[in-house]
């Protein structure tokens, strides 16, 4: 008997195995747990059998009345045996059930994952949707469709270069939505238009039949019909007139009596303030073309003539002489900011602002 319970005592020790490492599965461990513990009470229960059985065989030998013992004892073991029978099994379906409760809890992961390991995806969309979005942000605006459609479908090359076009892009980033005024229409007018969204911009085209062409394709364009009275042959003799003190003065260019100053313009050209204003017309590209001295000259006296502030005056194709020289002498080399290919960026300031400057800086 002392060793039987020796080797129960010994059996009900924790049996270390490599199958219950902290690297085995919960849900393993578990099964593995389950199946000791029947093991150890069916074992138990083998050794009490043997234990009881050499028992009564003692008391048959010992005792005269073996036969009488044998007769009582039988009965109370073998009730004995099933007691311990069925607590076990009452036992094992207990542990049965609740591992079964434990595996199917929610709380329980059974490949644990480190909480710093998973993105915050839905954080981040919502920082993301508050700092770039707005309520009214749902679409494009139509007017900016139609120009992304347009000039991803279209073959044709625009006057400009991009990087002759960056320098304007660039200044309408900082002042759009502005005033934009544009000496000519051509096949990057929408796209002005565009990068000035919100802004106004108007257009000015010497041929007729051209501002009706585009009309057709982009209604929503503002342009206007002007008409030229100099040609590229008359720039020299109207270099010197400009010289003259009727085209220095500053003032309303309605008013003025210099010869290169254009007077035929829409009413609201003159009325409005220009924060931008592009010359890249009229033609000018031969002797009898309408020549672009006008236009630079009325573009340099529109930004001098403002109430206040500057005005970013831009001049393209300055490869060729007209331009080259018109833009020096009425739009100044010292306010000349940028140069690009052939176009010249110019930033005039107001002369009307009460300080006195001269024609161009010294």
């Amino acid at each position: 008997m002392q060793f039987s319970l020796l080797h129960f005592q010994a059996l009900q020790q924790p049996q270390p195995s490599p199958l219950t490492s902290t690297h085995t599965p919960i849900f393993l461990q578990k099964h593995i747990t389950l199946c000791t513990t029947l093991n150890s009470i069916f074992f138990f229960h083998f050794h009490t059998q043997r234990y009881k059985k050499g028992a009564v065989q003692s008391l048959q030998l010992s005792s005269p009345q073996s036969s009488f013992t044998q007769g009582n004892m039988r009965p109370k073991s073998q009730a004995l045996n099933l007691r311990l029978l069925l607590l076990g099994i009452f036992f094992a379906f207990f542990l049965l059930f609740a591992l079964r409760s434990s595996l199917s809890s929610p709380q329980e992961d059974l490949s644990p994952i480190s909480p710093t390991s998973l993105p915050k995806v839905s954080n981040t969309i919502k920082e993301g949707k508050a700092a770039n979005c707005s309520p009214t942000c749902t679409k494009i605006p139509t007017s900016l469709a139609q120009a992304l459609i347009h000039y991803t479908t279209s073959t044709i090359t625009p006057q400009q270069t991009l990087k002759e076009i960056s320098v304007t892009s660039k200044i309408l980033v900082n002042k759009s939505p502005c005033n934009f005024l544009v000496f000519g229409l051509g096949h990057d007018s929408l796209m002005w238009r565009e990068l000035n969204h919100g802004g106004r911009t108007i257009f000015l085209e010497e041929d007729e039949a051209w501002i009706e062409q585009i009309r057709q394709r982009f209604p929503k364009l503002e342009s206007y019909h002007v008409m030229y009275d100099s040609k590229v042959n008359q720039a020299d003799n109207l270099m010197e007139v400009g010289k003259g003190p009727e085209c220095i003065g500053v003032g309303d260019i309605r008013h003025s009596t210099c010869q290169l100053a254009l007077k035929g313009l829409p009413n609201e050209v003159y009325d409005i303030k220009w924060d931008l204003i592009m010359v890249d017309a009229p033609t000018g590209y031969y002797e009898e073309a309408p020549g672009r001295m006008a236009a630079i000259y009325t573009a340099g006296m529109m930004a001098r003539n403002r109430k206040d502030g500057e005005t970013d005056v831009f001049v393209h194709d300055v490869n060729r002489v007209v331009e080259d020289k018109f833009s020096r002498a009425f739009l100044c080399d010292g306010y000349m900011r940028k140069q690009t290919g052939r176009l010249r960026h110019f930033r005039i300031p107001s002369h009307r602002d009460g300080s006195a400057k001269p024609f161009c800086p010294l």
